[in-house]
């Protein structure tokens, strides 16, 4: 009976942990990733803010004449972009920091990038107040939005992702050709064109789809 009684209690003992190790292995399979491991949330913001404490480097290296420097800073930059974007997506660490923080250095790259190359005469003079006017415009349409409907939803579009692909090809391509010699003048028309028509077009549908949720918005009043 003592036998039959021990190996009784085993048994439960046994089955308890099993059960208790298949609760916390199910809790860990469905938990965030960076609660796993709380460092990770903060990686993508690490680097958003490095891209973006890069900006101010990378215009005095510019204004000083250090082009070959300020391009593979540039191109540094950009890596860090990549490089936050896979994390967040790949660990699911995203977090309402990083929503500000990772469009705020691009934005702030961009801007910086086609304002010097401008000031500099490396691009013409339109094609930096275009490219500065329609983040202008996004901004300021953002906080009418909200303003208005007290919230704001917006993905990226697929022109205004080929129009940033556009703007960073060109401001890395006249990088090169000042710090690297290379040198290909009808490639810098041909991508100065691209990106202000690409400029153009994504404006015109950040400004097509806000007025359509104001629309909406105000018919449901």
């Amino acid at each position: 009976r003592d036998a039959k009684s021990l190996r009784r209690r085993r048994f439960h003992m046994e089955r308890s942990c099993s059960s208790a190790g298949a609760r916390a292995a199910t809790r860990l399979r469905h938990a965030r990733p960076c609660e796993r491991a709380p460092m990770i949330g903060i990686v993508p913001n690490l680097f958003s803010l490095a891209r973006l404490l890069s900006v101010p480097v990378w215009i005095l290296l510019m204004l000083d004449g250090e082009v070959s420097v300020a391009f593979w800073l540039f191109i540094a930059a950009g890596l860090t972009d990549v490089a936050d974007g896979y994390i967040a997506k790949r660990f699911n660490a995203r977090t309402e920091l990083g929503a500000y923080l990772d469009p705020l250095a691009d934005k702030a790259l961009l801007i910086c990038g086609f304002v010097t190359l401008g000031y500099l005469g490396a691009l013409p003079a339109w094609i930096a107040i275009l490219a500065v006017f329609r983040d202008v415009l996004i901004v300021g349409g953002a906080m009418i939005e909200h303003a208005i409907t007290h919230s704001f939803k917006s993905r990226p579009t697929g022109v205004s992702k080929f129009n940033t692909l556009c703007q960073i090809g060109l401001i890395v391509f006249v990088l090169a050709q000042m710090g690297l010699g290379f040198s290909e003048p009808g490639l810098t028309d041909a991508l100065v064109v691209l990106a202000g028509a690409t400029t153009v077009a994504s404006g015109a549908v950040y400004m097509i789809e806000w007025g359509r949720r104001l629309a909406r918005f105000e018919r449901a009043q």
